[in-house]
């Protein structure tokens, strides 16, 4: 697994502005209720693990956070430590008991079981081999309360095939601006994208250059749904991310919705 994320989380959010984690947010807290045994009590003291969610991949917490302002006990893990003092940065603004820890996802330790598990934002993509993958959805089933959900998405070989490809993509705003040269191997299924950034330090008013390379690799809901049985999970439906319906040939990015069914 790469080291990502560490000159771009400082200008991440800028560039991520819209994204729309508000309605991710929503959806994600439709499908808790819908598939999952969370409960949110109105007496804090009746709260228990089971009322718990982990966000792996978290980032810099923006969906934690409002998560948490919805009422749910959230731990935040990634291995950016970038991201994660946004993150808390973030969390001393709103006021929230999230608990962020500086993790891998395919090492990930937790104190007690949660109610959910949720990775957004094709976290799981920048885990490159199947036994990465295989890892981390064991933990996850491992750390969910009996019953529990787990609840990500990720990006389809389609997506990095057809629509971002050998591309070049290039944004400038106020105080950054950056070049995305992206790489897609279809041998590999691994997706390269340099990053050159261009930050203007707010004292000099000079703009500072960092450059940073990300990989993922593309996956099928068929490799996924296997290796979430395998890691013991059952597997419960997969949906278009964007479109929230079935899952097609074309669909380029895909919620798939697991759950606990027994150590």
């Amino acid at each position: 697994m790469s080291e990502a994320y560490t000159s771009f989380a400082a200008v991440y959010d800028t560039f991520m502005d819209e994204t729309p984690y508000a309605e991710w947010c929503e959806y994600l807290a439709e499908l808790l209720n819908e598939y999952g045994m969370i409960q949110l009590p109105e007496d804090e003291n009746l709260r228990t693990e089971a009322n718990c969610i982990l966000d792996l991949g978290c980032g810099t917490g923006v969906l934690t956070e409002m998560l948490a302002q919805k009422g749910y006990d959230m731990i935040g893990i990634d291995n950016s430590v970038e991201m994660l003092e946004l993150a808390r940065e973030r969390k001393e603004e709103a006021g929230s008991d999230t608990l962020y820890l500086l993790q891998d996802m395919r090492e990930f330790a937790l104190y007690g079981t949660v109610g959910a598990v949720i990775s957004v934002c094709d976290s799981v993509n920048y885990l490159l081999e199947e036994e990465d993958l295989l890892a981390c959805f064991k933990l996850v089933n491992n750390y969910l309360y009996p019953k529990g959900l787990f609840i990500f998405d990720f990006n389809t070989t389609y997506k990095y095939e057809e629509i971002i490809g050998d591309t070049t993509i290039a944004e400038n705003r106020e105080d950054c601006s950056f070049i995305w040269d992206n790489y897609y191997d279809p041998e590999s299924r691994i997706n390269e994208y340099d990053l050159t950034l261009f930050v203007r330090d707010e004292g000099s008013g000079l703009y500072e250059k960092f450059e940073e390379t990300h990989y993922q690799k593309g996956y099928t809901l068929d490799c996924m749904k296997q290796l979430v049985e395998k890691a013991g999970l059952e597997f419960v439906t997969a949906m278009d991310a964007d479109s929230h319906e079935a899952v097609t040939e074309e669909s380029q990015r895909v919620y798939v919705i697991a759950r606990e069914c027994g150590k």
